[in-house]
């Protein structure tokens, strides 16, 4: 019901899917551009719609009293940026652990504009042996872009070459802020 539901209120708002969700038990899943506070309640929903439980990770801020429950409910679990952790370490033991695991995280790592994406994902993906899903929110066409799995190879230069590209002509509810410039160091 809550699929329907989903899919429904998505039509309804004027999105679509472009590409489907592969059957796999394990991926990394990088959502992008994230410049916006309607990037979250998009995700909800559009993960509503797919039907499958993917779990996140959000500034540990939002994980506080009153409206900190929520967030967990949804599957969150917080990430303190002001301490010194092994962020990457502790979501590969999560893939470790389980053996259907999903995790989303924007590439950014923030709402703003930064010149360098994070590559915390792509550490987890290697380390943990798992694909990439390159999901584009494009708020121009309305779209909700689901990329074929992408495999690391290892080589980063070439890989991030291939992410960064595809993210180029993704348009974020904020264009100027999303993924036009970006490098990797």
């Amino acid at each position: 019901m809550r699929q329907l539901l989903a899919s429904w209120l998505m039509r309804l708002l004027g999105w679509k899917f472009k590409g489907g969700v592969p059957p796999l038990r394990k991926m990394v899943l990088i959502v992008a551009p994230h410049t916006s506070n309607w990037d979250f309640p998009l995700g909800v929903l559009a993960r509503a719609a797919i039907n499958r439980k993917i779990r996140f990770i959000g500034k540990a801020s939002l994980f506080r009293p009153p409206f900190g429950f929520i967030f967990r409910w949804l599957g969150g679990f917080p990430v303190a940026r002001t301490v010194s952790q092994d962020t990457v370490a502790f979501v590969v033991q999560m893939f470790n652990q389980n053996e259907d695991f999903l995790f989303a995280l924007s590439p950014e790592g923030t709402r703003q504009y930064t010149p360098q994406i994070r590559t915390g994902f792509y550490q987890i993906a290697l380390q943990a042996g798992v694909p990439i899903l390159m999901i584009g929110f494009d708020f121009s066409k309305k779209e909700i872009q689901i990329q074929p799995p992408f495999y690391p190879t290892g080589n980063k230069k070439q890989d991030f070459e291939f992410i960064l590209g595809y993210f180029k002509t993704v348009k974020g509810y904020y264009p100027d802020q999303g993924i036009v410039d970006q490098r990797v160091d």
